[in-house]
């Protein structure tokens, strides 16, 4: 069974709430949300991950894909076969324990730094899926000597 981690702007434009998506983009999307519905997603614990897709996707399900998708990760969060809840440590400076100590990721969005920290924790190699965050693709050789590995749907728009 493979593993991901889920960046929030893949689920905002499988909603089709993002201007910088073309159409194939947002199908990529799309297709990816469900194939994590049929493998496994990686959170965090505490819940920080989760609390950033519910401040951007609707719990009820509707309208959109990503919304989707929020409602059936709320429904199985819990569930062990479909998620795994991984424990990450805040650290005062790299916003986590997990995230690596290098000088080279300092510039690194803080605001991503939790799906790192869930991936390098994770007993399950997780790929990161990023949609139009281009942090993922600048920082993809740095990240890539930690074995984190990106999935970039759509590299024509990030």
């Amino acid at each position: 069974m493979a593993a991901f981690i889920v960046d929030v702007n893949v689920a905002i434009v499988a909603n089709g709430q993002s201007e910088q998506a073309d159409a194939r983009c947002e199908l990529s999307c799309i297709r990816s949300l469900r194939n994590v519905q049929q493998n496994m997603i990686c959170l965090d614990d505490g819940d920080r991950i989760f609390t950033e897709y519910r401040r951007n996707l609707s719990m009820s399900g509707q309208p959109g894909v990503g919304d989707e998708f929020m409602y059936w990760l709320s429904q199985n969060r819990y569930t062990p076969s479909a998620c795994e809840r991984v424990a990450i440590r805040e650290h005062p400076e790299r916003g986590f324990e997990e995230f690596p100590d290098d000088p080279a990721l300092r510039r690194f969005d803080p605001s991503d730094r939790k799906y790192v920290a869930v991936a390098r924790a994770s007993e399950h190699s997780p790929l990161i899926l990023n949609a139009v965050d281009s942090d993922w693709r600048n920082f993809e050789s740095e990240l890539s000597g930690y074995d984190i590995n990106v999935s970039e749907l759509c590299p024509q728009n990030s």
